[in-house]
């Protein structure tokens, strides 16, 4: 088995850190293919770096190993994994909640925690605080290698057991439906909700059709106005607000050659909350 190895982090690439992996994963197997997904993720930043793997895995090939390193608890009792998912690719991390949505919207079949005994680069065993290098990077290779098998990685744990992180529900209620900005689309800043699309056409939307939208932040009002629902960023004018179903097939918040979250400084999380209804079901007083 050769397959290939992708890697995340929050580690940037202004220093050594990255490049210490790649030689690690090179080492291991010379001809090992290796990508990079992002190693932009905010320092520390659990949710993003889950969410960032959940944007990705579905259009890499069965077999695919991810390593993805957001890791503020490196060193501590926390347990270095292996998952495997329902569709067949492998993810190497810390479990600190790093496959909260891979769990919850792919799904995963079994997780083994990494036997450091067996699978840590040699001469390491003193480092407490290159997880990365030493035992993510290292294992990934070899498991994409064909070195060692996914049963090699360690012994099995329950995947019931796996960490994660509170995932914000969203509701249908009154004509209106309710979720959260789960992220933003960092280059545009675009928002990108937790609303799918299906339950976002039980409003009996069209496009055309004009919404209410109003963002909270610890329920204080950030933005309320009426926008279009529109197939792509050409459905408004420049500088005009709209809503539209983004790549994941969620609905996104955007504005048009311009960068939603920076003019009217919304951010991604739980504490972030978007209602949106039809502009028809509004009662003004």
């Amino acid at each position: 088995m050769k397959n290939f190895l992708v890697l995340q982090t929050d580690f940037g690439i202004s220093d050594g850190a990255v490049s210490a992996m790649y030689g690690v994963a090179l080492t291991v197997n010379p001809t090992i293919r290796i990508f990079d997904l992002t190693h932009d993720i905010p320092q520390y930043n659990i949710w993003e770096g889950a969410y960032r793997l959940y944007q990705t895995i579905s259009y890499w090939p069965e077999g695919t190993v991810f390593v993805s390193v957001v890791d503020p608890g490196v060193g501590s009792e926390r347990r270095s994994i292996v998952a495997k998912t329902t569709t067949n690719q492998y993810i190497v991390t810390p479990d600190n909640g790093t496959l909260t949505q891979i769990k919850q919207q792919i799904g995963i079949i079994e997780a083994r925690i990494i036997d450091e005994k067996v699978n840590r680069l040699p001469y390491s065993g003193e480092s407490y605080t290159f997880h990365g290098r030493d035992v993510y990077a290292f294992t990934g290779a070899r498991l994409a290698s064909g070195i060692i098998t996914f049963e090699e990685v360690g012994p099995e744990i329950q995947v019931e057991s796996i960490v994660e992180l509170p995932f914000p529900e969203v509701t249908l209620s009154k004509g209106a439906v309710s979720g959260h900005i789960d992220i933003l689309d960092v280059r545009f800043g675009n928002l990108w909700t937790n609303i799918d699309r299906e339950l976002f056409k039980q409003l009996n939307i069209e496009y055309g059709d004009s919404f209410e939208v109003v963002i909270e932040n610890e329920r204080r009002q950030v933005y309320k106005s009426i926008m279009t629902f529109g197939r792509s960023f050409a459905d408004s004018h420049l500088g005009e607000p709209l809503l539209y179903i983004n790549s994941l097939d969620k609905l996104g918040v955007a504005l048009n050659q311009g960068s939603f979250a920076k003019v009217y400084h919304v951010g991604s999380g739980a504490n972030w909350k978007i209602s949106i209804r039809k502009a028809q079901n509004i009662i003004y007083n």
